[in-house]
């Protein structure tokens, strides 16, 4: 079955850097797309990046557009997200997906505060 483990989380004071890394099994990761997503305290789920199978289609939502970086290493079926210039408003726990899938992993959590 699907199983995606996210890792990379951690404390991060306003205008620092992360990189979620999302290592993936169960599937033919090479071949599918893939997008992280995120749940800040008391929110629903908002989608943030995704990524075509090949690594050169990629989206980003407005508010992390300039700062955020999705990418994947197809060899070692690993999705990253390299956050940079992180606020306070990016507190959330991150979660990847296997397409536009509900997330299946535990998520990793990021909080932004001095």
């Amino acid at each position: 079955q699907v199983q995606l483990v996210e890792s990379g989380g951690g404390l991060v004071q306003p205008g620092g850097s992360l990189r979620l890394s999302c290592a993936a099994s169960g599937f033919t990761f090479s071949t599918s797309p893939m997008s992280w997503v995120r749940q800040a305290p008391g929110k629903g789920l908002e989608w943030v990046s995704d990524i075509n199978s090949s690594g050169y289609g990629r989206h980003y939502a407005d508010s992390v557009k300039g700062r955020f970086t999705i990418s994947r290493d197809n060899a070692k079926n690993t999705l990253y997200l390299q956050m940079n210039s992180l606020k306070p408003e990016d507190t959330a726990v991150y979660y990847c997906a296997k397409g536009d899938s509900t997330p299946a992993g535990q998520g990793t959590q990021v909080t932004v505060s001095s």
